[in-house]
């Protein structure tokens, strides 16, 4: 049976809009261990003299998040932040309600920002807008920002850090339309306390950037209403829209996927509902910039996205660090995880943060024990895209053939992008062969002047979509260094497994 074939036809010159290397970011919540037993655990003796684990500083270099955002999700919303400064021995224990979890507060602003540097990232910080008040928002950007000479300045510097530590990016708040929520608002509620909040944090420091809550879920009832109701009355305060979404094989929906089948094809195709998310999104935003007569842009920020569906028990039962939303990844959550991306670069105009949810443990890229980690599938795509993209992102025309699904009807076999850097002459090409069966014969054809080398090339596949790793076999499903393609003039021909994931890199003539 000969091969399906496939086309991508490339020009450096034909591009989407310029990649954000903020959409490689991550997301850090004192949830489960992600903190606690994950980023800072002293007892381990892969922890340095602060108790940061060592090995999962590498790791996440290896990844180079660009961006990291603290403390929260559904943490945030009953977080006191004055409970984390201070010497430690002083600092009090708490209930964390949203994930029934006790709060040691022995990681906190401080200890935070001393990881980010550890790992090279930009911090980007939510503020409680469920139990806290506007004013508590516009203390921390004080404590964080403002050099001394005033009173939570002043106390940051008691605390060891004279210098500002300059956050730029600020959310206002977290998933307010949730009624798992603290202080759940509705709509108007909510845009109005995010627009004054936004207002007097502004006036604290005017150089942040502030992030509004959008819909928790496109499952939510009251999406789309909610975001542009948002969007409609706070354009004039903000300048990016969060969004959130997890992807699952059954599909999931806000109220219960039990007992649903699995449907690899579909979920596979899930890019579709990717993008649908963010056109719909990018039309609010066009909407309220033009009834607000505004000529300001507002960006996405696609901060909550990952795979999440099989361990969904959040109970923590009042104890400290508790082993909970620990998923374990496969081969088809890697593949959805890469079309994710090819996602974000095919949006590139419109989504200019994102953050995977989250980094260590929590439905996250490594797992650690006491004196271990380990690499799920996810981390492979998140690396190789974190690391080759960047410049522009390329519109490539692709030539597929489809497959059925049965959410999504059919669905090309090939998902697709691309980038290209100017200053360096770097580009890359990603690739998802999507089908369970069928391998791909896929030419790539640059329309104009082509590649004079191609550099580096990666792919994850297997059999068996279900297929993961673990402490015992923790290179069970990783991305292989592969011999690369010949060029032939402007074009090459790259042969895709079925179930897999493929990317390259490319070397052109500088200017």
């Amino acid at each position: 049976m000969n091969p399906q074939r496939a086309t991508v036809s490339l020009n450096t010159h034909r591009t989407i809009s310029e990649i954000s290397p903020l959409i490689f970011g991550g997301f850090a919540e004192h949830m489960g261990r992600c903190i606690y037993e994950g980023i800072y655990d002293p007892g381990s003796p892969l922890a340095d003299e602060n108790g940061i684990r060592q090995d999962v500083v590498a790791a996440l270099k290896e990844t180079n998040y660009r961006i990291m955002r603290y403390p929260g999700g559904n943490f945030v919303s009953g977080y006191r932040w004055t409970d984390g400064i201070g010497p430690r021995d002083q600092r009090p224990r708490r209930r964390a309600l949203a994930w029934r979890s006790i709060e040691t507060n022995q990681f906190g602003p401080h200890e935070f920002m001393d990881f980010a540097r550890q790992i090279g990232t930009e911090p980007m910080w939510a503020v409680n807008l469920g139990t806290g008040s506007i004013q508590d928002a516009a203390d921390l950007v004080e404590y964080m920002n403002l050099p001394t000479g005033t009173v939570y300045s002043d106390m940051r510097a008691k605390n060891g850090h004279a210098e500002p530590f300059g956050v730029k990016y600020w959310c206002l708040g977290n998933e307010m339309d949730g009624p798992w929520q603290i202080g759940q608002m509705d709509a108007v509620s909510y845009a109005d306390k995010a627009v004054q909040a936004a207002k007097l944090m502004r006036w604290t420091d005017p150089t942040i950037k502030t992030i509004a809550c959008g819909s928790s879920a496109t499952a939510m009832a009251s999406y789309p209403e909610w975001d542009m109701t948002v969007l409609d009355r706070t354009y004039g305060h903000i300048d990016y829209f969060s969004m959130h979404h997890y992807a699952a094989n059954p599909y999931p929906t806000i109220s219960n996927n039990e007992g649903l089948p699995l449907d690899t094809d579909s979920y596979l195709a899930s890019s579709l509902h990717f993008v649908e998310h963010a056109d719909t999104l990018a039309a609010a935003i066009r909407l309220a910039k033009a009834k607000n007569r505004s000529k300001r842009d507002v960006y996405l920020c696609w901060d909550e996205w990952n795979v999440w569906y099989r361990a969904k028990g959040g109970d923590g039962e009042w104890s400290e660090a508790p082993h909970i939303l620990e998923e374990e990844y496969n081969l088809e959550d890697a593949l959805v995880v890469a079309t994710w991306l090819n996602t974000f670069l095919n949006k590139s105009d419109v989504v200019k943060i994102a953050c995977i949810a989250q980094i260590v443990n929590v439905i996250a890229p490594i797992m650690t024990r006491k004196d271990a980690m380990f690499k799920q599938t996810i981390f492979y795509p998140l690396t190789i895209f974190s690391n080759t993209a960047s410049g522009y992102a390329l519109d490539p025309l692709v030539r597929s053939p489809l497959r059925d699904t049965k959410r999504y009807g059919a669905v090309p076999q090939l998902d697709v992008s691309a980038s290209f850097d100017p200053q360096n002459g770097q580009g890359a090409v990603f690739l998802v062969n999507r089908s369970q069966t069928e391998p791909l014969t896929v030419q790539v054809c640059w329309e104009d002047e082509g590649p004079q080398s191609l550099t580096r090339g990666w792919q994850m596949s297997g059999n068996d979509p279900f297929a993961s790793n673990s402490f015992e076999k923790p290179d069970n499903v990783i991305a292989h260094e592969i011999t690369l393609p010949q060029l032939e003039g402007r074009a090459l021909t790259v042969q895709l497994p079925p179930l897999s994931f493929t990317a390259f890199t490319t070397q052109h003539a500088q200017p």
